[in-house]
């Protein structure tokens, strides 16, 4: 089976031609745990199948390491639109990508070979509280307190079309002081979230400037995470903390996340990288 390995600020996807390579519905969430292992697979944070739709120009179908479905990954849009054009499937630069049912809309950036940088709407953020199920477009007027490893911490609920706990630091934290190991799994799977959580640890540099670390569901820490940095933009301008364009520091490179609050729309721009291609032998009949 042929593969690209592709990454966005180090937020790193293995990329499969669902046009070409059918693999049977039952088999991916173990070939997704297969080959995102770093030590016996190929290594990344997931596998992205790229398919066609019936709503939109392409689909992402998408896997996290531990195999579960992910409806929605700004890096790994991103990814994919470079896929798409660098490996010739469409010649156009800006397309639809399809994921979960949710459509979105990206524009690709060309150095006249190949695509550089990717800017996606990822639509509009919505937030609720932890006593409702009930999202709304309203930021909420204050944080709501959670306890996670025998501490509270400040945390805003945001919904990218996946759901993410926004925790504001101190200004005097170090973030890479944080212990993620022990905080994201207590966090993950904190009560307040039946189906799991993202949680980003956020520090406010300037107005115009945040730094992010991430723990993702079903992945773990990642170097980046697209709708996780679309969520802390979303949370920050909700209490007043920044502008409406904001430039997230992330530990494997930044991403710039702006808030069209007249039309409700964020939209993320951001590299996107090919690592390098290959193919593999797998134990899973190819249909």
């Amino acid at each position: 089976m042929r593969f690209t390995k592709m990454h966005g600020c180090g937020n790193d996807y293995i990329y499969i031609n669902g046009f070409e390579v059918k693999i049977p519905p039952e088999e991916k969430q173990k070939l997704a745990v297969s080959l995102s292992d770093r030590h016996f697979g190929i290594g990344s944070d997931g596998v992205i199948f790229v398919n066609p739709s019936q709503t939109a120009d392409f689909q992402m179908e998408m896997y996290n390491a531990d195999g579960s479905r992910a409806e929605m990954c700004g890096n790994g849009i991103r990814c994919v639109g470079k896929y798409i054009y660098d490996e010739g499937l469409s010649g156009k630069t800006a397309i639809t990508v399809e994921s979960c049912g949710k459509v979105k809309y990206l524009e690709m950036a060309t150095d006249g070979r190949q695509v550089v940088s990717v800017k996606v709407d990822m639509g509009s953020p919505r937030f609720r509280t932890a006593d409702t199920k009930e999202l709304t477009p309203k930021p909420p007027s204050d944080y709501e307190t959670i306890v996670a490893g025998g501490k509270a911490y400040p945390m805003t609920y945001v919904s990218m079309g996946n759901p993410h706990a926004v925790i504001v630091m101190p200004a005097a934290t170090k973030l890479d002081s944080l212990d993620l190991p022990r905080l994201g799994p207590a966090l993950e799977n904190h009560e307040w979230f039946p189906e799991r959580i993202n949680t980003e640890f956020i520090k406010v540099i300037d107005r115009q400037t945040i730094q992010m670390r991430v723990w993702e569901r079903g992945s773990g820490e990642t170097l980046a995470c697209g709708t996780g940095s679309c969520a802390a933009v979303a949370a920050c301008i909700g209490h007043g903390l920044t502008d409406e364009e904001v430039t997230v520091r992330l530990r494997g490179g930044e991403v710039a996340v702006r808030w069209i609050r007249e039309e409700d729309r964020l939209i993320l721009t951001g590299p996107a990288v090919t690592v390098f291609k290959g193919e593999i032998k797998i134990p899973i009949p190819i249909l």
